[in-house]
């Protein structure tokens, strides 16, 4: 009977079937007004990169909005080309025939018969062609509902009136670089929201984060006024599954407020935030720390104990960056536990931890990893140490009572950084740093931050 009410509940909301209830069409009326979109010109949304909160983005959205199709149209673009293997292709058939709405919707597709074949070894399924019948390549477990897909990058952004950027951190610069090219004739400005939790150091000609925003910005000219970064505490799958979950969109006051209303569902709140540098380095630092708490998780067995040791130190370490980072450190402290919190729960940073401590992946296999994605934690570990080791940031060490670099006061990132970046230790080194006899109380760091102005503008290009 239970499996009777789930399906049923999610058939209401496939394929932009759910009722507008909730003055949905009132919504995209108020967007498309505010966009300056005549009657008979649909207002384009366009996802670039599928990854899991990528896709799952976009189904939100056609779920809503679909069956506006008169007024609005949502397309994805992720490259072509990337193979499904043997493995995967049988998890997905059994993920097929364990869902009754999805094994009819198939069938009634004519879709069923080639995941039959690639099941038996006799067909190569591709991940753009399986994310048109709503299966996302690093989330196959959650069947999304089917989406229009693109594999040519001019096609799908040319025209588009509100892109949105599922790319990881890495990949946005070169991706958004590509898109300007098709932008040049463009006579009128698109809105932007970005996905994407990370970041990179740059040195010169000060020590500098670059957010994804930021990279999207240079790379298109896009004024920052037309860009928006979107995130929060929450897990792509249970999202879509329709658990209850909040985010943030943060950016200027002309777009936030009308896409956080066009955004907002009564399983998904959105609020809104002027501080999106902020929040968007935010979005990258949890990630740091959580592939330490997936270590720390492994290598003792689960100890709660063990594990809220670490978490004690890796959020004072927090506390203490945030300090550099932001002017009013304090209004950051309740997001980024959060954040920190769902990541260290089910996050793929924290999972990626894990299964190096165990030995089951290793730093040679890289970050992009087959049925995850791309561990973005990892760059942003070789990030943040990078812009904390500099001398021009030194703060006054406590005991030693002379100017030290950042760096030398979060042993975390140190340790993960030797871990992960130069590779001179292996995971076990993460326990010895908690260990260390003369590491400071966590209290201690917490008053250190607070008790000095440490604040440095100009590490988010502030003036």
């Amino acid at each position: 009977m239970v499996g009777s009410i789930e399906v049923m509940n999610r058939n209401l909301y496939s394929n932009g079937g759910v009722q507008n209830g909730n003055g949905l069409e009132e919504k995209l009326d108020e967007l498309r007004r505010l966009l300056g979109k005549a009657d008979g010109d649909p207002l384009r949304i366009v996802g670039v990169g599928a990854g899991a909160w990528g896709s799952v983005f976009a189904a939100l959205l056609q779920d809503s909005y679909g069956q506006f199709r008169e007024k609005v149209q949502i397309r994805i673009w992720r490259r072509a080309g990337k193979a499904v293997d043997r493995a995967t292709a049988e998890h997905l058939f059994e993920v097929i025939n364990s869902r009754e709405d999805v094994l009819r919707r198939l069938i009634r597709r004519c879709a069923y018969l080639k995941y039959v074949e690639a099941r038996l070894g006799d067909r190569t399924l591709y991940a753009d062609e399986i994310l048109k019948d709503g299966f996302c390549l690093n989330m196959i477990e959650t069947p999304l509902c089917p989406l229009k897909v693109v594999t040519n990058l001019q096609e799908a952004v040319w025209d588009a009136d509100i892109v949105v950027n599922g790319l990881p951190s890495t990949e946005t610069r070169d991706v958004f670089e590509e898109i300007s090219h098709y932008w040049k004739e463009r006579l009128t400005v698109p809105i932007i929201i970005s996905l994407a939790k990370g970041i990179e150091a740059a040195l010169q000609p000060v020590p500098h984060i670059i957010t994804p925003t930021q990279m999207i910005n240079r790379a298109t000219g896009i004024p920052m006024d037309n860009i928006l970064y979107l995130g929060g505490p929450n897990i792509a799958s249970e999202i879509y599954n329709k658990e209850y979950a909040n985010a943030r969109i943060c950016g200027a006051e002309k777009w936030r407020k009308p896409v956080a209303k066009f955004l907002r569902q009564p399983h998904f709140v959105v609020w809104d935030n002027s501080d999106l540098v902020t929040h968007e380095v935010m979005g990258g630092l949890k990630n740091v720390y959580a592939i330490g708490a997936g270590m720390t998780a492994a290598l003792t067995n689960e100890s709660a104990t063990s594990k809220s040791v670490y978490f004690a130190h890796c959020t004072s370490e927090m506390i203490f960056i945030t300090h550099l980072l932001a002017e009013e450190p304090e209004k950051l402290a309740g997001p980024l536990l959060a954040d920190t919190y769902v990541t260290l729960l089910k996050g793929r940073n924290s999972w990626y931890g894990q299964m190096l401590a165990k030995g089951e992946l290793s730093r040679d296999m890289g970050e992009n990893i087959s049925g995850k994605g791309m561990i973005q934690g990892v760059s942003a570990v070789g990030a943040f140490y990078e812009l904390l080791s500099q001398s021009s940031l030194s703060v006054l060490h406590p005991e030693e009572n002379k100017p030290v670099a950042p760096v030398e006061l979060c042993p975390i990132l140190k340790t993960l950084y030797k871990i992960l970046i130069t590779r001179e230790q292996s995971s076990h080194a993460i326990l010895q740093a908690l260990r260390d006899e003369t590491l400071n109380d966590p209290r201690e760091r917490i008053e250190i931050a607070q008790s000095h102005a440490f604040y440095r503008p100009s590490l988010l290009s502030q003036p």
